[in-house]
């Protein structure tokens, strides 16, 4: 799997039973909560008419998401909201059965968790402790009142204080944000709930991806190297001007920020790195154009005859690394029960987690992450500095190179330029600066092969970046890409990469684009190297089969969408066959998960399906019947606000 599959991909929690209706033009939907003992959403169409009225004024059309939004953009009202958020409730509500003590550890106050090497430390950020009269006196202040005696919300100007707040319904979520919700009412603010369908929140195409959403929680999957450039720099806010391009759904700019996170991700040396990522993180607390919330307790619960399974701590999640070593005696099948199907296994273009999962048994992984370090598996090795396999060498920039300038941003070597010469030090660019330069040998085991029995030759590495760097392709972010100066691809296991001078990203070990076979045939007659980048994800092989980059233990036998997802082994897979014969995605609800585990039907329900232990399986636990797994993980909870509206 690529280092864009790898890095900075969204925990997915579930699939959801609410369908979301699409209106005519001429209507407008309006959504009602009631809320009872159960939570009731009904659905309303209301007619509206519109009057067009002539005028003589020429209307110039504005950017998308250029116009703030007048609540969310309001720095007061985001910072009551963080002084109105118990965490420590939140976590009780999402984790019942854990102590105080764990619950404690999980609290988050940046966008890094507090664990973490490149933490800022609390002196060093704003914090937002629990104070729901300095929220509500924050409020005031800003002139949101309760206009009447009788209000439950405050309103400013006419305006209440109302917004919408969209996220998965997961049991999980909707322990925690029921709570929160509560939370928000206490302080005056009225917070109306959608539980989207995991399909659209996450799709490639809509919710997040394309902004819809004025208040939206979900997961950040944790990683051993904090980057953050897609998710928080000015240039990676998606609009439909950039086709959609960059993870910062909040529409975030802080230019201070932006600058150093890019000058984060833009040098080796862990000293420099944290002072860079220590300004992130105050001018993100600063600001809060999210709330975090907590690091997420992975919780595994899974048949107990079952071996093999070791989900690694503070990895990158794939805990399905090592599937061909899985078995339970006994049973040639193991079962896998998913809340959420994925809406597509081409993952350049979607980042879900329970299509990474899938990728996983079906591409395995190129290397292993575990406890913020990596280690090799298809890529051997890892090719660092140490290792002789990476280079940093010094070269003279001349005036028009394409360079990074000194904040890692991309630049075009001139006068006025500032750039770090090959002594770190940050000089005004003058012809013939000498700067860094990586170069990085990249080799991959050989022997291996597609389940199409093609084996993997250059022309695939030469495919991957191909597809991998074209705009058309419609990927999440191309910023990996635009590093690269060239690429030399050497022979059927070894290319390298030359990046661009002045790009020094910490994790240049990380191989930047995929693999793919070249010589499979379509069931069009035509062979994949010959399909343009913007079709491939209209391909059956590619977006159902995942049959592009499959050289990993399994291979995708039957989708039935909606039901299951079959896999067989691969006869190729460079590993020799793998334990169990059979593996079985099979699509659950929240309310019948346990039961099928209990029941012997499903074999493993995943830390994206369960969340927390509930009693009824620690009563299974205590007796024997199934085998529990828990442990805290860098994966992180959050609310992000959407700063501009459409």
């Amino acid at each position: 799997m690529s280092r864009k599959s790898m890095i900075l991909t969204l925990s997915f929690l579930a699939l959801v039973a609410l369908a979301l209706a699409a209106c005519a033009p001429q209507e407008v939907a309006k959504t009602v909560v009631v809320t009872q003992e159960v939570q009731v959403v009904q659905t309303q169409v209301v007619q509206q008419t519109q009057v067009v009225k002539e005028t003589s004024v020429v209307e110039v059309q504005k950017p998308s998401f250029s116009t703030p939004d007048p609540i969310t953009s309001d720095l007061n009202v985001r910072q009551a909201m963080a002084y109105c958020t118990n965490k420590l409730d939140l976590l009780q509500a999402a984790y019942p059965l854990s102590t105080a003590e764990d619950r404690a550890a999980l609290g988050m106050n940046t966008e890094i968790p507090t664990k973490h090497w490149a933490y800022a430390g609390d002196a060093n950020i704003t914090i937002y402790p629990f104070d729901v009269e300095k929220g509500k006196s924050i409020l005031e202040a800003d002139g949101w009142v309760f206009a009447t005696a009788d209000d439950t919300f405050r309103s400013k100007e006419g305006n209440s204080l109302s917004m919408h707040f969209t996220t998965t319904s997961a049991a999980f979520r909707k322990a925690w944000s029921a709570v929160w919700i509560q939370q928000m009412a206490d302080c005056g603010i009225e917070i109306i709930p959608l539980y989207a369908p995991a399909s659209w929140w996450f799709g490639a195409t809509t919710g997040l991806q394309r902004r819809d959403f004025t208040l939206g929680a979900f997961a950040w999957v944790g990683q051993s190297d904090p980057s953050g450039q897609s998710l928080y720099s000015c240039d990676q806010i998606p609009t439909a001007e950039n086709n959609w391009t960059g993870q910062n759904d909040m529409g975030w700019c802080n230019q201070v920020a932006s600058d150093a996170i890019k000058r984060a991700v833009n040098t080796l040396d862990r000293p420099e790195r944290i002072k860079e990522y220590t300004i992130v993180q105050q001018e993100f607390t600063k600001d809060i154009p999210t709330i975090p919330l907590f690091q997420r307790m992975d919780v595994f619960a899974i048949n107990s005859k079952l071996t093999g399974f070791a989900p690694k701590t503070n990895g990158n999640g794939y805990y399905d690394y090592n599937a061909e070593t899985w078995e339970i005696p006994g049973k040639d099948t193991i079962v896998l029960g998913y809340l959420q199907e994925p809406s597509t296994l081409f993952q350049v273009i979607d980042s879900a987690m329970t299509a990474k999962l899938v990728g996983t048994f079906t591409s395995g992984v190129t290397y292993i992450s575990e406890n913020f370090d990596f280690f090799p598996n298809q890529l051997n090795p890892i090719p660092t500095l140490e290792s002789g396999q990476a280079v940093n060498n010094d070269v003279a920039a001349k005036t028009g190179d394409k360079i990074f300038d000194s904040d890692g941003a991309p630049a075009d070597a001139a006068a006025g330029v500032k750039v770090k010469d090959n002594t770190g030090a940050v000089v005004d660019f003058t012809d013939g600066v000498m700067m860094k330069q990586l170069v990085v040998t990249f080799k991959w085991i050989s022997g291996m092969k597609y389940s199409s029995g093609n084996p993997v030759i250059k022309a695939d590495f030469e495919l991957g970046y191909k597809i991998d760097c074209d705009k058309e392709t419609g990927a999440v972010t191309y910023t990996t890409c635009d590093e690269m100066q060239s690429v030399e691809f050497v022979d059927d296991t070894t290319y390298v990469v030359t990046y661009k001078p002045g790009v020094q990203d910490p994790t240049y070990f990380l191989p930047p684009f995929s693999f793919y076979d070249s010589q499979l045939k379509l069931s069009d007659g035509r062979l994949l190297k010959d399909v343009p980048a913007k079709e491939w994800q209209l391909l059956p092989e590619v977006a159902q089969f995942e049959l592009q980059d499959n050289v990993g233990p399994y291979m995708i036998k039957e989708w039935v969408k909606g039901q299951k997802i079959t896999m067989v082994p691969n006869p190729y897979f460079y590993g020799g066959a793998p334990k169990t014969p059979n593996i079985v995605i099979s699509i659950v609800t929240a309310e019948n998960a346990e039961a099928q585990l209990l029941a012997g039907q499903v074999d493993i329900l995943d830390a994206l399906t369960i969340t927390s232990v509930d009693q009824t399986l620690k009563d299974a636990a205590d007796k024997g019947e199934i085998t529990l797994l828990t442990s805290p993980q860098s994966t992180w909870e959050h609310i992000d606000f959407n700063l501009f509206l459409p």
